[in-house]
């Protein structure tokens, strides 16, 4: 019988050549999932070359490969530099980062992530985390449900949809999904439904998995771990990431204001290798239409 296929990695020769992998130097995959990224990195190690390859979730632990150059950390990357330091690691030469949900975590009714199926309202990247989608949809004050679905899902009616939740939980608190979905459906007309519904699902996992800190977590402290000249590969799935990743990559903060010295010079610590951003072509698309979505910026530290 074959294995089911855990995650298609797109953009992945884009991906791995904008590493500019040295065959001795020492990488990290910080969203190891699936493991495609890793493997394609260690082809273009020598035996001195060392990759370490971060995941919180359980699942992937099913993917460790087993290579004396690969280091496996179950752990979340926002505390990539702690664990460079316990492996006595102080700099290194590349980082990569396949940022959103894998197919997989898709495909996984249980775990909540989709709502093609009445999974259990989860969300959790890791699930050994006490805060789940439902935690949140039953505590969470109507402002604050607002802000995560105007803020992470773009939804410019997010204060009626936090009315309507706060008060259908009164009589019934939420643990599923299909339920939830009956609750925001006069929200959306059906032509938008799929659309409008992804954003809600996006929003409730953006903030169950706190993924905007995490990801500024991660920029800032590549600053501190990347060699000079060492190369940032990030992979983005929503404009909210890709602007984050942008701005920092062009000015070396989150809102993107530009430094300048005495002479005029933008003064930022990342130079950006592509100035356009690096999209799937239509073949790729077809073979895998999550690549539909798929966002590659690519920037070395000056």
């Amino acid at each position: 019988m074959t294995e089911p296929i855990y995650h298609i990695p797109a953009l992945l020769t884009e991906t791995i050549d904008g590493l500019i992998i040295k065959p001795d130097g020492v990488y990290v995959d910080v969203t190891f999932g699936g493991g495609g990224h890793s493997k394609e990195i260690l082809k273009r190690l020598h035996k001195n070359g060392k990759l370490l390859g971060f995941d919180q979730d359980e699942d992937a632990c099913k993917n460790i490969i087993n290579d004396p150059r690969f280091i496996f950390v179950r752990s979340n990357f926002k505390y990539l530099k702690n664990f460079l330091r316990y492996h006595n690691i102080e700099k290194v030469d590349g980082i990569l980062a396949d940022l959103g949900v894998s197919s997989h975590h898709f495909d996984e009714a249980e775990r909540g992530f989709s709502f093609r199926f009445d999974g259990a309202l989860d969300m959790r990247m890791n699930t050994q985390s006490p805060f789940t989608a439902a935690i949140l949809l039953n505590t969470y004050s109507e402002e604050q449900l607002a802000d995560v679905f105007y803020l992470y899902g773009e939804l410019h009616n997010s204060r009626k949809i936090a009315r309507t939740i706060v008060k259908a939980r009164s009589s019934a608190a939420f643990d599923r999904i299909f339920p939830f979905i009956e609750v925001l459906k006069p929200f959306f007309g059906r032509e938008k439904e799929k659309k409008d519904m992804a954003r809600v699902f996006q929003a409730l996992r953006i903030e169950v998995n706190k993924e905007m800190d995490v990801l500024k977590t991660l920029l800032e402290q590549s600053l501190e771990v990347l060699n000079p000249d060492g190369r940032l590969v990030v992979l983005t799935y929503h404009s909210l990431e890709d602007r984050l990743v942008k701005n920092f990559f062009r000015s070396g903060n989150f809102e993107g204001k530009l430094e300048k010295d005495f002479y005029g010079n933008i003064i930022a610590p990342l130079q950006a290798v592509n100035n356009k951003v690096i999209v799937a072509n239509d073949e790729e698309i077809e073979r895998n239409p999550r690549a539909r979505s798929a966002k590659l910026r690519i920037a070395e530290l000056r």
